[in-house]
């Protein structure tokens, strides 16, 4: 059997007694990054028997799991079976740079494929939907946030190699895996004669119990409906983008009906035969029976309208002026 394999076998047997309890290792930490819902890639240098360290932003909601893209140079590709990626949670020190002594516990462990760029998952809650593809491959179960920081390390198995493989450098990064969700806060602005009277609120036809809490929700379109006795029912659309929070401002309005006229300058408006100023077109009324009358020179028109709780009416006077051709 050749050397390699050799090692590897003798490796991987010590690995399944090495991940029952925690274990002590020196390493030459390169750096560290921290993996959030907004961040910029960040690639970190790691060379053979050297390690990153990983850390998770402080608002985890989104993250359903961190992504590792290992990026190995040419190089590397005739040393198949002569490297394993470890990765340890619960370590101490949670900081280090440089050459390290460091205690974790061992939750994954496998050799390098041979090729150039290997990504690994790593999922961090439950339902994450994450798979294994032929390029990318999730070699441990669920990492709570608790856990982490975690550290990613590269070790040598095989012997006899040249030194030129020792120089090796691959380049880390670790990126979010966002879940496909957002989230939207709902605001309301109360009008100043009516505050703080109840009302309910449904998205996508469901009650929301309490507004106050941010409201977590697929990405794509949603429906919104606003119910209430005591202020205008209201509907509209929205959109959730995967990873965001919005901000959601509901604007709460009276509920009595309105009348908006429109006519010519030189026109008097009659509302229930009491004469509305001109500049003062915009009407709140009580539900029920009005009477609308315009008065223009000679002319006078008369209409009644019948006014519902919560709508509004525009009552227009126009003056045409027809042309007709004939033969």
């Amino acid at each position: 059997m050749p050397k390699a394999k050799i090692s590897l076998a003798i490796f991987l047997l010590f690995s399944f007694y090495s991940r029952l309890q925690a274990e002590s290792f020196r390493t030459l930490v390169s750096g560290s990054v921290e993996v959030s819902t907004g961040q910029t890639d960040t690639v970190v240098p790691i060379g053979i028997n050297g390690a990153v360290i990983i850390n998770l932003g402080d608002d985890t909601r989104f993250l359903k799991g961190v992504e590792i893209e290992l990026t190995a140079p040419q190089s590397w590709l005739p040393y198949r079976g002569s490297l394993v990626m470890i990765i340890y949670n619960k370590i101490n020190p949670q900081t280090a740079d440089g050459l390290a002594d460091i205690d974790g516990s061992r939750i994954a462990f496998e050799p390098l494929p041979s090729r150039l760029r290997i990504i690994y998952d790593i999922p961090i809650r439950q339902h994450h939907g994450l798979r294994a593809t032929t390029s990318v491959t999730i070699p441990t179960n669920i990492v709570q946030p608790a856990s982490f920081p975690i550290i990613f390390r590269l070790m040598q198995i095989s012997k006899g190699l040249p030194d030129d493989f020792e120089k090796l450098t691959f380049n880390l990064t670790a990126k979010p895996i966002l879940s496909d969700e957002g989230a939207v806060r709902i605001i309301p602005r109360y009008p100043s004669q009516l505050r703080n009277r109840p009302f309910t609120v449904l998205i996508d036809d469901t009650v929301i119990p309490n507004i106050s809490d941010q409201v977590f929700l697929r990405e794509g379109e949603h429906h919104l409906v606003v119910v209430s006795d005591d202020y205008r029912n209201e509907s509209r659309r929205f959109v959730i983008e995967k990873g965001k929070t919005i901000d959601l401002t509901i604007e709460l309005q009276d509920p009595s009906p309105i009348i908006i006229f429109e006519a010519p300058q030189n026109a008097q408006i009659y509302l229930n035969n009491n004469l509305i100023p001109r500049g003062r077109e915009s009407v709140t009324v009580n539900p029920g029976q009005h009477e609308v009358k315009f008065h223009v020179s000679d002319y006078t028109i008369t209409r009644t309208l019948n006014v519902q709780r919560g709508k509004t009416y525009r009552v227009s006077l126009a003056v045409d002026l027809a042309v007709q051709e004939e033969d």
